[in-house]
């Protein structure tokens, strides 16, 4: 949300405010936030971060996007919290459908 937000700036101290925020809470060694991307991706980050672009965040974005669609959301989907869940909303349409139960 913090880069798509960053996106839709449009003054020129406001973008290198916010991808210095940006950076310090996600990108850098450390940050509270930190994110797990790449160490090329994290290294162009770093180098560029002085001079920031709009898009320049864009490749730790779709490497996250990536990670997320191949291991995080898939292992959502097999843990226990997601499959109670489904249970619990599974057996309240039941009782929506037969309310005598």
């Amino acid at each position: 949300l913090a880069c798509e937000d960053f996106k839709k700036t449009k003054s020129s101290t406001k973008i290198a405010s916010k991808a210095q925020k940006i950076y310090s809470d996600f990108i850098q060694a450390d940050a509270p936030k930190e994110i797990n991307i790449d160490f090329h991706t994290k290294n162009d980050i770093s180098q560029n971060i002085s001079e920031p672009t709009l898009s320049c965040f864009d490749a730790a974005q779709r490497s996250i996007y990536c990670l997320m669609a191949k291991d995080s959301f898939p292992r959502f989907l097999r843990s226990e919290v997601y499959k109670e869940l489904v249970k619990k909303h599974q057996e309240r349409n039941q009782k929506k459908r037969l309310p005598f139960l």
